[in-house]
């Protein structure tokens, strides 16, 4: 700590930390004591942007079902992931150009165009798709647009269609109306999020 140094000691920990910040101040001047530091333009400051690093404990698996159930999240993580950030972004588009048309026959209209749309671009991507892989992807919409499958149909098909598909995802034993829970019930499905996107994964 600073009050167990000596008086110079002192003086060399502040101009070492002046340093460390005068990248980004550049041009400013610092007097400390009889220390005057001055950067100028002909300086050169190193500026990296470092990944972030995760780090959780290791995996215990109790049983070889666990590490199974635990590989097939991580392959599901790694297929939905960047189809659900697509989406999202496909949603956002969607609502900005929803809120230009006049009125609700031109936005219906619009809609359905675009949705041809959507559904011509990533038909492939959802054939292609798994049971396990259509339900990750339904986790990662909703923790991509804090909206839940259902709220999604609700707000562009209506809720009768919203309804209807949810009547459907029962009989499949499915929600929904079921949220991303990062903290609890998701939280292994978060981990391998963190770990996939920081490229450790």
């Amino acid at each position: 700590m600073l009050y167990l140094c000596s008086e110079n000691m002192k003086r060399s920990i502040v101009i070492i930390l002046l340093v460390g910040v005068s990248s980004l101040l550049m041009h400013a001047q610092y007097a400390i004591d009889s220390v005057r530091l001055q950067v100028s333009a002909n300086d050169t400051f190193y500026l990296a942007r470092m990944q972030d690093v995760w780090v959780y404990p290791k995996m215990v698996f109790k049983n070889k079902q666990q590490e199974r159930f635990y590989w097939k999240t991580v392959r599901d993580v790694k297929r939905t992931l960047p189809l659900a950030k697509e989406l999202a972004k496909e949603m956002q588009v969607a609502d900005q150009q929803l809120a230009l048309q006049p009125d609700d026959q031109a936005r219906r209209k619009w809609w359905r165009q675009y949705e041809k749309y959507l559904f011509k671009k990533y038909e492939n991507n959802f054939r292609r798709m798994t049971a396990s892989q259509g339900q990750m992807l339904m986790k990662l919409m909703d923790r991509e647009s804090e909206r839940t499958s259902y709220e999604i149909i609700k707000h562009y098909r209506g809720k009768a269609s919203a309804n209807f598909w949810q009547f459907v995802a029962k009989l499949f034993k499915n929600d929904l109306k079921e949220g991303y829970d990062a903290q609890d019930k998701d939280r292994i499905v978060e981990r391998v999020i963190n770990l996939v996107e920081a490229g450790q994964l």
